[in-house]
């Protein structure tokens, strides 16, 4: 039988996704290729804002 393997949560992907850029961006010249992946960290950074902010108990008690 195959092993399933475990369910990342949110956060954890978008770490990894932010990791992979990093370096990817790391080998990059500058230029386009290097402002969208730029681009791109900086909207994992703002999801990641986002979902603390809805996950926190007190936005929970305020909605309720």
């Amino acid at each position: 039988m195959r092993k399933r393997s475990m369910p990342h949560t949110f956060m954890e992907r978008i770490e990894a996704q932010k990791c992979r850029l990093e370096r990817e961006s790391a080998n990059l010249p500058d230029g386009k290729q290097c402002d969208a992946v730029a681009a791109r960290l900086e909207q994992l950074r703002a999801a990641a804002e986002m979902h603390e902010f809805l996950s926190s108990r007190e936005v929970v008690g305020v909605l309720r």
